[in-house]
């Protein structure tokens, strides 16, 4: 964290952001960095839709804090999903069916003047942000509607179990079973798998999972806001800066603030993280063996450095990978920013990604 506070320090400086007369950062033995207070505008290289989406966001920064409760913390995210949603759908005409795969909550998203000529024999398949924990009423639908819209494919957003009140491996199982559905009917290879966040890390995931199944692997999967290795969508440099460039205090104390409830347990309570199926980023041998990968961030992305990590893991293992990462944005902004060029712009690639690696 040190180096990368401390070039962010510095062009501060430049830019006049630290005043002459006040006290230059320090470094610590261990290489802490400890700094004087300092500003941190926006990324001059957005766009003015962006900056004015941007400032607004950071002002009214949601909180999603688990130490509210579950209810509290669902019905914030289900709030403040639905406007997304909402400007998603002004954006971009869809067809969304609400129902049921292998007993699994889906929603299929499908553009409104049907699918493309050359993806009527290919699938994507969506696994929403949230923690493991929210994210399911609207979380899918945000991130499938912009995919079926620009890439004119069918994608299915599954709304996977979530902790408190189902534990892994939950989630694991009900995307495998969505997949198997897919299968018969479609080749592997013409089939997505993508998520941001949680979703991301599940997308990783399902790789050695469906291997393990005997299952054939996907065409190629998005991991995205997040990674594959041990902390998923925290730790190194931007674990840091995240916090910094994105207005985020310090976690708060158990049960602190409104509500005083109790955070859910983890999804992963219990469980020795330490696998493939859990942290596939960790073990080479499963890395070389995933389908090609799109890793998508930013630069203000709390998962940044996590998602730079797997990148380099997946290409050390051998395998396809590729980086595609976006200046001044953060966590799993370009699925909140309905229409922007930005949002635009990240949606393009991964299509581009898709269409290139997905078998016709």
């Amino acid at each position: 964290p040190a180096a990368c506070v401390a070039m962010l320090l510095a062009q501060c400086h430049v830019n006049g952001a630290i005043a002459a007369d006040e006290p230059l950062p320090t470094v610590g033995a261990d290489g802490t960095i400890h700094a004087p207070a300092m500003q941190a505008p926006l990324s001059g290289f957005l766009s003015p839709q962006a900056k004015a989406a941007m400032a607004k966001q950071l002002q009214n920064r949601p909180d999603f804090s688990a130490s509210d409760g579950i209810e509290t913390t669902r019905a914030r995210a289900d709030r403040r999903s639905k406007q997304v949603l909402d400007g998603w759908l002004r954006v971009l005409p869809v067809e969304i069916e609400d129902t049921r795969i292998s007993g699994v909550h889906v929603h299929v998203v499908t553009p409104k003047g049907g699918v493309a000529e050359h993806n009527r024999k290919r699938v994507l398949i969506n696994a929403h942000s949230g923690g493991f924990t929210f994210g399911g009423t609207y979380g899918g639908r945000i991130e499938a509607v912009p995919m079926a819209g620009y890439g004119g494919v069918k994608v299915i957003a599954v709304d996977y179990r979530l902790a408190p009140e189902h534990l892994y491996p939950a989630a694991s199982e009900d995307m495998e079973a969505v997949y198997r559905h897919v299968l018969k009917d479609t080749p592997a290879e013409n089939i997505g798998i993508y998520g941001c966040s949680a979703g991301g890390t599940l997308a990783a995931q399902m790789v050695p999972w469906l291997e393990s199944k005997g299952l054939p692997l996907p065409g190629a999967i998005g991991v995205f806001c997040s990674g594959a290795v041990d902390g998923f969508w925290y730790g190194g440099d931007a674990q840091v800066t995240g916090r910094l460039l994105n207005a985020v205090p310090p976690p708060r104390e158990q049960g602190a603030g409104q509500g005083q409830g109790q955070p859910p347990r983890d999804y992963f309570a219990g469980i020795d993280k330490h696998t493939p199926f859990i942290t596939p980023g960790e073990f080479p041998d499963a890395l070389a063996k995933f389908p090609p990968t799109l890793v998508v961030t930013g630069t203000r992305d709390i998962s940044m450095s996590n998602a730079i990590v797997t990148h380099a893991r997946l290409l050390a293992a051998g395998a396809t990978a590729e980086l595609f990462v976006q200046e001044g944005l953060g966590h799993g902004a370009f699925a909140m920013l309905p229409g922007l060029p930005e949002s635009k712009t990240a949606h393009d690639v991964i299509w581009r990604f898709f269409d290139r690696h997905l078998g016709k």
